[in-house]
């Protein structure tokens, strides 16, 4: 008779758990990717300036540093499963709130929707990223992480060609009610999936983890608050000057490609140029981590390429500077995949609190952005990127040296 391995040496298989995530990537990869086309089709249809049609990224992003924390506490008392339910009726209220938005000409009402949108992300990041960390061993987690970046990019892509088609198709000079029409379908289909995906996630089979199953120090009960651990602190940081780098990369270039003199037409595809980039780095992350390469490597291989694809853009001009911005999505594909891993090492029970402050950091993505719109406007479209260059510094700082500090 072969003997069984005890209850506590089977390793469950988590990869519907995984396959369902995935599905909710690619949901919120495609409603957060869209925003480079509404910044660029708001841009015209309300003759904003650049810092104004950024208000896009900063609506959307906003939300997580205000909502990070309550959304840990609301994870505490629904679960992950429950609470990435929630986050998608959330979502769906925003969605729904564009419908009115375009029916009164009304700005300010698409950026509450986008905020409303922002909110729902909010809850699912926190939930979704600790729960893909969890499922499986530590030092895989980037290659799970991998796999959910690679629906959220392929999500992007599909919401470029979609979006871009239908938002900025024509001239350069389309504004007002009639061009704000062409944003209700597109924007009721989604309330509709965003519903259903809700329903389904309610009434799934996803195990319920618990931050417990986190590897602990052993003096974890010495710990009385997160910020005794640096390495969360300074993942928060870094953290927040990847996201502020990924959307300038890839939310800002189609206004970038505008500014030096393409149209529209040719222009309103280049967000795709970054997303393949992620695509292609997110795919090598998958084959490469933790295999060939360990998360530390990929994350400072991330930082250095940044630098240099920036110093690049900076460097040259007309369509191979567009591009050098766009390739920038290899080097950023590496940085969140690893960054999680490390900042939440050895956190145990203040995962979820960890968690919800690196959610925080998200918030690079509201503030960076508008800096970045205010450098273009007063200083010049191509010079703005090299805000770029003190980020990826930082990001390189957290790779070599701020992941390892265990105090401080």
């Amino acid at each position: 008779m072969t003997p069984t391995a005890p209850p506590s040496q089977v390793r469950p298989n988590y990869t519907i758990p995984l396959l369902i995530v995935g599905a909710l990537f690619f949901i919120f990869g495609f409603v957060t990717w869209v925003n480079s086309v509404l910044i660029a089709f708001f841009k015209q249809a309300f003759n904003l300036s650049t810092v104004g049609s950024n208000l896009v990224a900063f609506s959307f992003f906003i939300s997580y540093t205000l909502m990070a924390i309550p959304s840990s506490a609301v994870l505490k008392k629904t679960g992950f499963k429950n609470g990435m339910s929630l986050g998608l009726l959330v979502m769906a209220v925003g969605t729904l709130i564009f419908v009115p938005a375009a029916k009164s000409v009304s700005y300010p009402l698409f950026l509450v929707g986008l905020f409303l949108i922002g909110i729902g992300l909010t809850v699912l990041q926190t939930a979704s990223n600790p729960y893909a960390t969890i499922l499986g061993p530590r030092e895989s987690a980037a290659q799970r992480i991998s796999f959910l970046g690679i629906a959220n990019k392929l999500a992007g892509i599909i919401s470029q060609f979609i979006f871009g088609g239908l938002l900025l198709a024509g001239g350069n000079a389309v504004s007002g009610a009639a061009s704000l029409e062409k944003v209700v379908t597109p924007y009721l289909i989604l309330t509709g999936v965003l519903v259903v995906l809700a329903g389904l996630i309610r009434f799934s089979n996803l195990p319920e983890v618990s931050e417990e199953q986190d590897d602990a120090p052993a003096d974890a009960t010495s710990h009385t608050s997160v910020s005794q651990f640096p390495n969360l602190v300074l993942g928060v940081a870094a953290l927040f000057c990847y996201v502020g780098a990924e959307v300038i990369a890839g939310d800002t270039i189609i206004n970038y490609g505008k500014a030096i003199g393409f149209t529209n037409d040719e222009a309103k595809y280049f967000t795709t140029y970054t997303l393949y980039g992620l695509l292609a780095g997110y795919v090598l992350g998958i084959v490469l981590i933790p295999k060939y390469i360990s998360q530390q490597t990929s994350l400072r291989f991330g930082a250095i390429y940044g630098l240099v694809l920036t110093t690049a853009t900076l460097l040259t001009s007309g369509f191979t500077s567009v591009l050098c911005v766009a390739l920038l999505g290899f080097g950023l594909a590496p940085i969140w995949p690893a960054m999680w891993p490390l900042a939440l090492n050895r956190l145990g029970r203040f995962t979820k609190i960890g968690s919800a402050l690196l959610i925080m950091g998200i918030s690079g993505g509201a503030l960076l952005p508008l800096l970045h719109g205010y450098l273009t406007d007063t200083i010049s479209p191509k010079m703005a990127y090299a805000l770029l260059l003190p980020l990826f510094g930082f990001i390189l700082y957290y790779a070599t040296i701020g992941y390892k500090k265990t105090s401080w």
